[in-house]
């Protein structure tokens, strides 16, 4: 006797389970506090309250939000809710941060508008090196420079602001600190040496007050100390008189060989700017 055909199941024909319906009430505040949100007037104000906010009222933008820290990833998600329409949410978010931000700087966790020392560093000849070397070889190198330098700085208290390449900057609270850095940095790399070649770094220090903007520093002393250390030789250490000055004043200028001031011809820096090499005594 055939099999009688089974009577479909319910449960495998009705599909997947449906969510409950959003109650009308919900749907309807959801819609009024969206549009609330967007009204020109509201988001005007909005803006207004924000500008009057201590701190910087760009934050939210590419080179405020550029670190990957907790408050710059909230910041690029609430900046980007832009890109549809204007947000009122989105303004007072973003107050909140930069006044957050203006804060940590006043409470020493950020630099503002301070005094800070600057060091740039990168590898002479390097490019025309890792051409012939090949890239195994040259991440070596790069890995190898990197630890060096970046125990130096960490050392006398300095911070990476970013690392570019076969370089990177970093800033300090104090002059002496940066030289230090820089001079200790060089010792370090005479024992680093990767398939015969053995790097070759230069550094340019310099002193002032930058524009710190999210994670970086912008402005025309940032400019200024990479023309300081574009201008240095392969193993030499150049700071601008500014710096040297510092160390001659804080007492610290007998640990180190001052070079004799010379004009730094870059574009871009103050005609009477001069710059000094510096190298451990003895």
């Amino acid at each position: 006797m055939p099999d009688e055909p089974r009577p479909p199941r319910p449960e495998l024909e009705a599909g997947p389970p449906v969510p409950p319906a959003e109650p009308a009430g919900a749907a309807g505040l959801r819609g009024r506090l969206s549009a609330l949100d967007g009204a020109a007037v509201v988001v005007r104000s909005a803006t207004r309250l924000r500008r009057a906010l201590p701190g910087d009222a760009q934050y939210g933008d590419a080179l405020s939000t550029a670190k990957d820290l907790p408050h710059d990833l909230i910041g690029r998600e609430l900046a980007a809710m832009s890109a549809e329409r204007p947000s009122a949410v989105r303004e007072l978010g973003l107050g909140a941060l930069q006044v957050w931000q203006a804060l940590s700087e006043g409470l020493g966790r950020g630099h503002g508008d301070q005094t800070v020392t600057i060091l740039f560093t990168d590898l002479v000849g390097f490019s025309s090196w890792a051409l012939d070397a090949g890239d195994s070889q040259a991440v070596r190198l790069l890995r190898a420079v990197g630890d060096a330098q970046e125990d130096a700085i960490a050392e006398y208290g300095g911070r990476v602001v970013k690392r570019l390449g076969d370089g990177l900057m970093a800033v300090f609270q104090a002059s002496e600190d940066a030289v230090a850095a820089a001079v200790d940095a060089q010792a370090r790399l005479k024992d680093v040496e990767v398939g015969g070649h053995r790097p070759q770094l230069r550094a340019g220090v310099h002193v002032g007050t930058p524009r710190k903007l999210g994670g970086d520093y912008l402005g025309v002393d940032v400019n200024v100390a990479a023309r300081v250390a574009e201008a240095a030789k392969g193993g030499e250490v150049l700071v601008s008189d500014p710096v040297a000055d510092h160390l001659e004043a804080d007492g610290h200028a007998y640990l180190y060989r001052l070079g004799r001031r010379r004009r730094l011809k870059a574009t871009g820096t103050p005609r009477e700017l001069r710059v000094r090499s510096v190298a451990a005594a003895g």
